[in-house]
C-alpha cells in the first residue's frame, strides 16, 4: 500500500511517497519512504496573488509518482498536503488569499486518480510533534520485534528529542526531565499503548529564511544611507539588489519597515564578510530580557524545560552544518572554529567551496551557522557539555527526517492496536537468563537421550554376540 504526502513548507514544497505491506495486521509498523520529489519553484503561500497558477508546477513531480505506484493502486493511494509556517503567516495577514491558495490545490488534485484527502494549515506545535515521531519511529524507539517477530516495546530506550528549522518557523520538541513539571506547551502522544507527555515548541518568524529576512531590516535600519548597505553575515566582495518588500513586507518583518516604506525601493547590500559583526547582529534577533534571569524562559517570554537526552536536528540544521563540512558529530569548539573560518571567506573563495550550491542559500549559510549558534546555545540553553548529544541528520535509513512521515502515519492510524502489542511477562535480562537455562537444560535431556540409545543399541549387539557363542 502507498501513501503520499505533500510538505508545503515555506521555500517549496516536498512531495513524499510512503510505502508499507499490505498485511496491515502483521507489518503495521513497517513504513518506508521509496520516493522524494522537490516541486519546482516557491512554496504555496508565494502564489497569494495568483493561486490558480501554483498548479502547474505540481506536474513533473506527480507524473513521477504516478510512475512509481502500480496503475491499479492509484485510486486507493491517499494523498494528504500539509502546510507549515509559509500558510500560517499568509494566513494571518490575508486569510481570504490563504484560502483561495489551499482552494487551488484541492481543484487540482481531486482531478488525480489518487485519493485526495485535502489541503490542511496544521499548527505549530503539531509541526513539532509530527516531527519528534518521525524521529523517534525511525530511530526505532517505539517499537521493534522480539524473537516470535511480535512488535514489543524496546526495554529501557529512551526518546530522542527533536529540532526542526524550517523557512518561516523553528520547533524543538522532547519529553523533559521532570515529568512533573507543567508547561503549556506539553501535549500527551499516545502511541503503540504508551503515553509520552511531549513538550513542543514553535517559534513563528523564527525560520531561517524569516530571521534572515528580519537581519536585512535590521541592517537597513541602522545603516546611515537607504540604497547602500553593508551586511557582515554576507561574504566578503558579494554584492546584491534586493527590493525593500523581498525583506520587508513580511509579516515579521512589519515592526522593522522604514517610515518612509517603498516597496520598489531596491537596496545594495555589500558583504563584508566580518564574522564578529555578524554574531552581533544575530543576537539582536533574540529578545533575552523578556524573562530576566529565570533559567526556565531562555528568550521571548517562552518557558522551557531543561534539554535532556539526545535530539535529532534536521532540515535547515543539518543543511547548515553540511555546508561547513562537518559531520554529525563534533564539538561546539569545532563549530564555533568551523563557523569563524567559513565567515572570514570571501565570495570567489566560497563559490570554489560550494560549486553546487545556488547563490541564495551559498551566500547566507553564514548567516545560518550563527543563527543556528544563537538558536541552541543561548535560545535552548544547550552547552558545550550536552552540545556532542544533537545529531545532525538528513535521514534513517532511506527515509528523510520531516513532520511529514509522522504526519501520515497519525491521519491513515497506521499505530497498531494496543491489543496487537505484546507485551513479555518478565523483564528482558530475567527473560534472557531463563531462556538460557531452558535451552542449556533442553540440550543435556538431548544429551542423555542419545546416550541412552546408544548405550542401549550397544547392550543388544553384546546380547546377541553371547547368544552365537553360548555352547550347545
Amino acid at each position: 500500500q502507498y501513501g503520499i504526502v505533500l510538505d508545503a513548507g515555506s521555500s517549496q514544497t516536498t512531495v513524499y511517497v510512503y510505502e508499507w505491506p499490505a498485511e496491515k495486521e502483521n507489518d503495521t509498523g513497517v513504513v518506508s519512504q521509496t520516493f522524494k520529489c522537490s516541486v519546482k519553484g516557491p512554496g504555496i503561500s508565494s502564489y497569494e496573488n495568483n493561486p490558480g497558477a501554483l498548479a502547474k508546477p505540481f506536474d513533473e513531480c506527480l507524473n513521477k509518482v504516478k510512475e512509481r505506484i502500480p496503475v491499479h493502486l492509484h485510486k486507493n493511494t491517499s494523498v494528504y498536503l500539509g502546510a507549515t509556517a509559509g500558510m500560517r503567516l499568509l494566513r494571518l495577514q490575508n486569510e481570504t488569499a490563504a484560502n483561495e491558495v489551499l482552494a487551488s490545490i484541492q481543484n487540482y488534485f481531486r482531478a488525480q486518480p489518487f485519493e485526495f484527502r485535502g489541503a490542511h494549515i496544521i499548527s505549530g506545535p503539531e509541526e513539532g510533534v509530527y516531527g519528534w515521531i518521525t524521529a523517534n519511529y525511525l530511530m526505532g524507539n517505539f517499537l521493534e520485534r522480539n524473537l516470535w517477530r511480535t512488535w514489543v516495546h524496546p526495554y529501557r530506550k529512551e526518546t530522542m528529542g527533536a529540532l526542526d528549522l524550517g523557512g518561516a518557523s523553528t520547533q524543538i520538541s522532547f519529553i523533559p526531565g521532570d515529568s512533573e513539571e507543567n508547561f503549556n506547551s506539553t501535549l500527551q502522544v499516545k502511541l503503540y499503548g504508551y503515553n509520552y507527555n511531549v513538550y513542543t515548541h514553535s517559534f513563528q518568524c523564527y525560520g531561517r529564511d524569516e530571521a534572515e529576512k528580519r537581519l536585512l531590516a535590521l541592517l537597513l535600519q541602522k545603516s546611515s544611507t537607504s540604497s547602500s548597505v553593508d551586511n557582515p553575515c554576507y561574504p566578503r566582495n558579494y554584492k546584491t539588489a534586493l527590493t525593500v518588500k523581498y525583506f520587508c513586507g513580511s509579516l515579521c518583518t512589519q515592526s522593522l519597515r522604514p517610515a518612509n516604506y517603498y516597496p520598489n525601493q531596491s537596496v545594495n547590500f555589500h558583504g563584508t564578510g566580518d564574522p564578529g559583526l555578524c554574531q552581533e547582529m544575530v543576537s539582536l534577533l533574540f529578545n533575552f530580557t523578556t524573562c530576566g534571569n529565570q533559567d526556565d524562559c531562555p528568550f521571548n517570554g517562552i518557558h522551557q524545560p531543561k534539554v535532556k537526552g539526545n535530539f535529532v536536528a534536521f532540515s535547515g540544521f543539518y543543511y547548515t552544518i553540511n555546508a561547513l563540512n562537518l559531520s554529525e558529530h563534533f564539538s561546539l569548539a569545532d563549530f564555533n572554529s568551523s563557523m569563524w573560518f567559513f565567515c572570514s571567506q570571501s565570495w570567489a573563495q566560497l563559490q570554489f567551496m560550494l560549486p553546487e550550491s545556488e547563490e541564495i542559500y551559498a551566500r547566507s549559510y553564514c548567516f545560518s551557522a550563527n543563527f543556528i549558534y544563537y538558536l541552541l546555545v543561548h535560545g535552548y540553553n544547550f552547552d558545550a557539555g550536552n552540545w556532542p548529544q544533537i545529531h545532525f541528520q538528513k535521514e534513517v535509513g532511506n527515509s528523510s527526517i520531516a513532520w511529514s512521515l509522522g504526519y501520515m502515519l497519525s491521519l491513515t492510524n497506521m499505530i497498531p492496536a494496543e491489543g496487537k502489542l505484546i507485551q513479555l511477562p518478565l523483564k528482558p535480562p530475567l527473560f534472557a537468563g531463563l531462556l538460557i537455562f531452558l535451552t542449556a537444560t533442553a540440550l543435556l535431556c538431548l544429551f542423555f537421550l542419545v546416550y541412552l540409545c546408544i548405550a542401549s543399541r550397544h547392550q543388544k549387539d553384546i546380547s546377541r554376540v553371547a547368544y552365537v557363542f553360548t555352547p550347545e
